[in-house]
Parts: C-alpha cells; structure tokens; sequence
C-alpha cells in the first residue's frame, strides 16, 4: 500500500446551518478539524479536500490541504458520497497521473475525532488487508425499541414486561460517519465506500455525535470549551 490519501467532502450550501462547513467551532472552522487530523497522520500521504465553495476552498488551502474543485452537479442536497470520490480520484489519475491505492474519507461534520483514531483505522485496514473499513459505536439498546401508531401511541417491538438486562445484552455496532477507508479497486468497481473484506474501527461513543442541526453543534462546542474532549 503506497499511496494513501484523505478526501474531506465540504460542499458550499448547507440548510439546516448555514455555510455550516466553515462555521466557527470553539474558535475554528469546523473543517479544520478533519484538515488537522488528516494532516497529522503518519499514514496519509495528501489531504484533499473536495468542494464547489471558493471560499471554503481559500479556509481549506490556508489550513494546508490541497483543494479540488467538484462541478456543481455533485454538489446538491441529494449527491450521494460515492460520486463525489470517485470524480476526485478520477481526476488525480487524469489531471496528474497520480493513482492512489487507498483512500481515508473524513467527513467535516465527525470532528470529535483523534490522529489516534485515523491511525488506528488505517493500521487495521492494513493489517488484516482489508478492502473497506467503517467506524461504529457499540450499542445495548437496539433491543428496547417501538413505534409509535398513527394514533398517536407507542408500541414496543419488545417484551416489557420481561426486559433483558444491559448485561445480557450482546451489543450491536452502528456505523457512524467519522471514518471511512476504502481500496482505489472497491470504489470504482462497486461504486461504494463499504465492501468486499470490511472490518470495524470501534471508535468511543462521545466521538459519534454528527452535526446535522444546530444542538448537535453546540453540544460539541460545549464539549470542546469545557474540555471534555480534547481536540
């Protein structure tokens, strides 16, 4: 394994946070969080990130990452992830004749996320030559779950009156969008970032918080302030 490169995906419209990508967390654009990680790992080679925004483009580039513009049809609401990586590796293959072998998807709305974390990622893609990794969080509670009717009330898809304890509970794993690693191969040939031979990286639950409305950014600034993580 060569060549190993992040891409943080930071596209210019943003509706439920405004210009959301450079907003100020804790003093920083939110971008600078993944740009600073990514620029510290011992494993990646480039940091790019993949925009249509000029002026996240000048934040990015003033960081120390490397920009590369995405037309403005990979940059709507509805653009999946896939797209928007495979035009960047495209273009570092045509624009530059530089072929990757792995790529590190670091998406700017996971900050709450240590160099330690992406080492420790990239160390078990290696390891055990895998052709995907994917970060989750273990969970007890996927057994307590229910629906709430049309009428209003709430139904349990469990047995109330006969809850197993957390103890006994064996725990599942959600996928939370803080790191993903992915072989140059497994992204163009299945047009997807999980697959082939996946393993996880178990990354702490205090890190899966993703910022998609305005609590969620304050929480974490609140987390940031008063040091209970240390970023």
């Amino acid at each position: 394994m060569k060549n190993i490169i992040s891409i943080i995906p930071a596209r210019g419209g943003s509706k439920e946070i405004p210009k959301k990508n450079i907003k100020l967390l804790a003093g920083k654009p939110l971008i600078e969080y993944s740009i600073s990680v990514s620029l510290k790992s011992k494993y990646i080679d480039r940091t790019i990130v993949s925009t249509d925004d000029k002026e996240i483009e000048k934040i990015a580039k003033d960081l120390g990452a490397e920009v590369i513009l995405r037309p403005e049809s990979l940059a709507t609401d509805k653009t999946p992830m896939e797209p928007v990586l495979i035009h960047l590796v495209n273009h570092l293959s045509e624009k530059e004749n530089y072929n990757c072998d792995a790529i590190v998807l670091l998406q700017p709305t996971c900050p709450i996320r240590e160099v330690k974390d992406v080492d420790s990622a990239v160390k078990t893609f290696l390891d055990n030559n895998a052709d995907s990794v994917v970060s989750v969080f273990e969970d007890y509670y996927y057994s307590w779950f229910g629906e709430i009717n049309n009428d209003g009330s709430f139904e349990p898809k469990y047995d109330s009156q006969n809850r197993t304890r957390r103890q006994e509970i064996k725990p599942k794993y959600h996928e939370i969008g803080s790191i993903y690693i992915m072989t140059k191969e497994l992204l163009l040939s299945e047009k997807c970032r999980i697959g082939g031979k996946i393993y996880p990286y178990v990354i702490d639950k205090i890190k899966a918080i993703d910022i998609d409305e305005e609590f969620t950014f304050w929480l974490i600034e609140q987390m940031i302030k008063y040091k209970k993580i240390n970023l």
